[in-house]
């Protein structure tokens, strides 16, 4: 199976290598997670297994999830993802992944996706980094204004519309993001926990993915 994990982001802290050197890292609580399902080339048409993370109080599950869930011979979870194989799975839908699987697979970088902080509607300079108007020669109380769309208030053939992924303000934030690469600090088997060099998308608390580095071993 590839090494990976559904956690829960921590918060950030540092560590300190032999040198003095100070390590800024992402704690992440990592598992243990249920194998909820296991997929095959057979019958699904491709190798995975689906994990869950977090119990479900029973009267805050739902009747699917919790027949779901018994059919794994567990609670419901909160967060169910499926992790895809190259190969048949080696597990069996009930087995339980700690971080364990992480030490014994030897992996030193790691891959991480979360949902990135919501930041609400916002401007054009904030979601985009434009550099607004001038900071003088008559601008008044425009500073912050993306300006004029020109020609590109209309979609030509398409109505009336602006084109789509004109850079305009609106929603910032609050997406699928991924952070690639990142060094694999330290495993604390004990606590279920994973030290991450760097920071990861979300805010703490939120939910994520570790799986193992799929381009740097």
């Amino acid at each position: 199976m590839i090494p990976a994990l559904l956690g829960k982001k921590v918060g950030m802290t540092q560590v300190f290598n032999d040198s003095g050197g100070a390590i800024p890292v992402t704690v992440i609580e990592a598992g243990p997670c249920a194998v909820m399902q296991v997929r095959c080339q057979d019958v699904d048409g491709y190798d995975a297994v689906q994990l869950g993370y977090g119990d479900v109080k029973p009267h805050r599950a739902t009747k699917p999830g919790i027949g779901h869930a018994q059919k794994a011979g567990t609670t419901p979870k909160r967060i169910l993802t499926e992790v895809r194989l190259k190969e048949a799975a080696t597990h069996q839908a009930g087995d339980v992944i700690t971080v364990s699987v992480f030490a014994e697979n030897d992996v030193k970088y790691v891959d991480v996706v979360g949902i990135s902080k919501g930041r609400g509607f916002a401007g054009a300079m904030k979601r985009h980094g434009f550099g607004g108007q001038p900071a003088s020669h008559g601008v008044e109380r425009k500073h912050r204004s993306p300006g004029s769309i020109s020609s590109h208030a209309s979609d030509l053939g398409h109505g009336g519309n602006v084109k789509k992924g004109k850079r305009m303000a609106g929603h910032f934030g609050h997406h699928r993001a991924t952070v690639k690469n990142q060094k694999l600090i330290g495993i604390d088997e004990q606590n279920n926990l994973l030290l991450i060099e760097g920071g990861v998308p979300g805010p703490n608390g939120g939910f994520v993915v570790v799986r193992q580095a799929r381009t740097k071993s």
